[in-house]
């Protein structure tokens, strides 16, 4: 990454934590992520939860919806990796671990983009508080809307494949109520 798109633009919010993901991190390296991720397993002691953790399904599932580069996966529609997350001490660490130049030199910028995102939020403490807000009320309505088109696709279903009507039987019916008769003893 060459300086042309900040850094702060791929630092997100995931768990409460303010993060960058593998993939972007390792843009910002210089280096293929499939590499970074390496160098992060090879040195898994130098990354406790608090530095780095790896997203769920769901949380990968739900940055495919808002990341219009991850929808450009086609094969199984699946990411085949869950991405990784990178909290600011996380990142300096896997500049450290890369050991690269561009890494060492870039990791100044990453950790100056993390102070500066942290300055302009922590002034702006109830504009964050409003966006975690609009945020939560995004996802339920987003959850509210799933659930009302899949009952409005399972009911366009059902009209689209109505149920069999029954059969007609075929022959001689009688309608009448059986005749019951009582055998008298003697």
């Amino acid at each position: 990454m060459a300086l042309t798109q900040p850094v702060e633009s791929v630092i997100r919010l995931i768990r409460g934590h303010r993060v960058i993901l593998d993939a972007d991190l390792a843009r910002i390296y210089g280096v293929p992520t499939k590499r970074l991720n390496e160098a992060v397993k090879r040195n898994r002691h130098r990354f406790p939860p608090d530095f780095m953790f790896q997203l769920t399904q769901v949380e990968a599932q739900n940055l495919l919806r808002s990341r219009s580069r991850f929808a450009t996966l086609k094969r199984g529609q699946n990411i085949k990796y869950l991405p990784c997350a990178f909290t600011e001490h996380g990142a300096i660490q896997a500049a450290n671990v890369l050991s690269s130049e561009q890494a060492v030199q870039m990791g100044v910028f990453v950790v100056r983009a993390f102070l500066k995102m942290r300055e302009t939020l922590g002034s702006h403490r109830d504009l964050a508080q409003k966006l975690d807000e609009l945020e939560r009320n995004l996802t339920s309505r987003l959850s509210r809307d799933e659930k009302v088109l899949e009952y409005v696709l399972s009911e366009l279903h059902k009209l689209m494949n109505p149920p069999e009507p029954p059969r007609k039987q075929i022959g001689f019916q009688v309608r009448e109520r059986r005749a019951i008769y009582r055998v008298r003893r003697r």
